[in-house]
């Protein structure tokens, strides 16, 4: 926690504190502690954390919590409770009076919680630090990225065989008797994915035309002959973190544009993935996968390579770091990282491979064992 002590020295704090349920990243991180309603997180300078909890919670967070945990009304809740004017002035209150003075908060604390609590004391808007310890994982993280990331390969597979078993009628997709469409895989796979622990939201399963927009989710019947992308990124439940995906494939024969597509950004990928190592950064990494599509003829406007190359996966699913034309800090041991370059243009489709891994004194490791084939 000597990262927080310096953020609070610098910002002339008593305290960081948060005020979120487990659905925050940061409160979810530095408490490991699951929670549907908002608690406090408070740490004073040169102390360890505590979390402040209703009674009602008070054995699970003594049980499960990486903090220390005491109830509100020990912290005093119930007591400014008869002298505030509503339950958030006393939350508010309780908040200052066991901080001891001023606080740093992160940038996503709630506004309204913040002014009843200036009403006592200074509140300082804290700079990402939470967010930049976050960026490193510890073993015990990249154990959860990974098997999280193990049961994505799992149901990438499932997609795969769907649509390698789909019968074609007048160039659309059929399974057991219907047409397969985006909804009827992507529902599939999520249902997978809740058998094993796992929720998965805005699924990814475009087609033909679609596929241009990299971020389109897809609707309608699969085709044969067209690109199908897949992209998923699956939260395991118990623990939090995420892993992400993305597979491009064909059902039958593809264009020769796309055949050319697919196999200059699987270069492109095994391009990053050879350079990736501490003390590189994002930019050049992001920046030599430019420079290997442009000598292929893929030059970027409009269409092309027209989003970042990665991004971070954690307890959120885009986090730092960056690959990105901008992104100039080294990259260091601990980074779990997506790779994943993309080809877009409207008259002819879409082609993206994302793979996932973390960066170690070696080198990368990939996290996706999973086959790059574009025909199925």
């Amino acid at each position: 926690m000597d990262t927080l002590d310096e953020a609070m020295e610098k910002a002339g704090a008593a305290a960081y504190v948060i005020y979120a349920s487990s659905q925050d990243p940061d409160m979810r991180y530095l408490t490991q502690f699951v929670t549907s309603d908002p608690i406090f997180f408070i740490k004073k300078r040169g102390e360890d954390g505590i979390v402040i909890v209703p009674q009602m919670e008070i054995g699970r967070a003594e049980d499960e919590a990486s903090c220390d945990a005491i109830t509100r009304g020990d912290a005093g809740f119930f007591t400014y409770l008869e002298e505030e004017v509503s339950p958030r002035r006393a939350a508010a209150r309780m908040a200052y009076e066991y901080a001891g003075g001023d606080i740093i908060v992160p940038g996503t604390f709630p506004l309204a919680m913040a002014e009843d609590i200036r009403l006592f004391c200074r509140v300082t808007v804290d700079t990402n630090t939470v967010e930049n310890m976050r960026e490193v994982k510890n073993p015990r993280e990249c154990d959860a990225i990974r098997t999280a990331q193990e049961q994505t390969n799992e149901v990438m597979a499932l997609a795969e065989s769907i649509i390698r078993h789909a019968t074609e009628k007048d160039g659309a997709l059929w399974h057991e008797g219907s047409p397969l469409t985006s909804d009827i895989l992507r529902r599939e796979m999520h249902c997978w994915l809740l058998r094993h622990g796992y929720t998965a939201r805005d699924t990814i399963v475009s087609c033909g035309k679609e596929t241009a927009q990299p971020h389109n989710a897809g609707s309608g019947t699969l085709l044969a002959n067209e690109p199908i992308l897949i992209d998923i990124f699956p939260q395991n439940e118990k623990t939090g973190y995420y892993a992400d995906m993305t597979r491009t494939f064909v059902k039958g024969e593809p264009s020769p544009e796309i055949q050319e597509i697919y196999d200059t950004v699987a270069g492109g990928q095994t391009l990053a993935e050879e350079m990736l190592r501490p003390g590189i950064t994002g930019a050049e990494v992001h920046n030599a996968v430019v420079d290997h599509f442009t000598e292929r003829g893929y030059t970027t406007g409009d269409e092309g390579f027209i989003h970042s190359l990665g991004h971070g996966v954690g307890l959120e699913i885009h986090e730092g770091p960056s690959l990105s034309p901008r992104a100039d800090t080294p990259l260091v041991e601990g980074n779990v990282i997506t790779v994943e370059p993309g080809l877009y243009y409207r008259k002819i489709g879409g082609v993206r491979l994302e793979n996932l891994g973390v960066i170690t004194k070696d080198g990368f490791v990939c996290y996706t064992k999973y086959n790059r084939r574009l025909i199925v």
